[in-house]
Parts: structure tokens; sequence; C-alpha cells
């Protein structure tokens, strides 16, 4: 029986042990930028368990928090979770059409997740919103409230970030 593995989603650092990976190598993983821990969230990442080890218990722990589990959630667990509330599965090149969103209000969401506003991906930090840009967060708007949002950050992620996960948020994200 040949067992299939699912690709790792993670977000890495940049820079690990002086190790080099090279960009683009067939039938091996392949590094992907994100601006922040924001957007790698909102794409469905999870902090890599290697090179991110703190970050990855802690994201690991604030799930389990979020669902009262007894023993440490295994990284295998949180990648299955993740690919589920991801993607669709099937269309092709252009996944844009194929992202889950999910609804709540928008009273409720941390800091740290990013919904779709108006078409654009938007950043929800305290009593503001920022609209992605690939060179960062744009100037603030007011976060509106009372507000249903259609939310691109995965459920896990969501529950990792309201119990205590803080993500690492590009500079322009700040006030």
């Amino acid at each position: 029986m040949r067992h299939h593995r699912s690709a790792l989603w993670i977000a890495c650092l940049t820079s690990f042990r002086g190790w080099r990976h090279p960009l683009d190598e067939p039938g091996r993983w392949t590094p992907i930028f994100f601006l922040d821990d924001a957007v790698a969230l909102a794409a469905g990442h999870r902090p890599c368990g290697l090179c991110r080890r703190d970050d990855h218990r802690r994201y690991r722990d604030a799930v389990g928090a979020a669902e009262g589990a007894s023993r440490p959630i295994l990284a295998s667990e949180l990648d299955r979770r993740l690919a589920a509330e991801r993607l669709r599965r099937g269309r092709g090149r252009d996944r844009a059409s194929d992202r889950l969103l999910w609804d709540a209000p928008i009273d409720d969401l941390p800091d740290g997740t990013v919904i779709v506003e108006g078409g654009d991906p938007a950043l929800v930090v305290e009593d503001r919103m920022h609209r992605f840009d690939f060179g960062g967060w744009e100037e603030p708007v007011a976060r509106p409230r009372g507000a249903r949002a259609a939310v691109l950050t995965p459920p896990t992620s969501v529950a990792a970030l309201a119990h205590g996960f803080r993500p690492t948020l590009h500079p322009t994200a700040r006030p």
C-alpha cells in the first residue's frame, strides 16, 4: 500500500541555520513568500514546526485551548483541518474563486483575521481594517460594527487567533 502525504502548507522563516532551498525543484516543496503571518494564515498556512517551533507551539496550543483539548493537537491533524477549510477541490491554476469563505459577525473576529470587504482582502486589527496591497497594508479605515463579514482566514486559524496566537504583522498594519 502506498502512503500519500498531503502537501505541507507551512509558513517558514526566510533564513534558518544557513540552509538553502531551490525556489523551484520538481517533486519537492516550493517556497512561497508572504507579506506577514496574517496573509499566510488567510492562505491556509500554519507556522512551521521546525524553523518556527515556538510560533508553531503557540498556534497549536491556541487551537487546543479553543477546543478544550486535553493533549497537544498533532501537526498532521492541523494540516488536515486547514486543507479542508482552505480550498474547494480542483479548479486549476487560478485558485482565487476556489477559496472557501465563511460568514461571521465582524465584532467577534480577533486581530489578525483577514476578511473580504468589497471584493478585496482586508486585515482586522482592533477598531480598524487595512486593505491588502502587495507592498503592505493600506491606510486604516474604521472597522464596521454590528455587521457580518465574509472571512477568508480559515476557522482553525481564527480559533488560534482568538485564543492567544499573536501573528507577526507587517509594520504597515500599525496605526
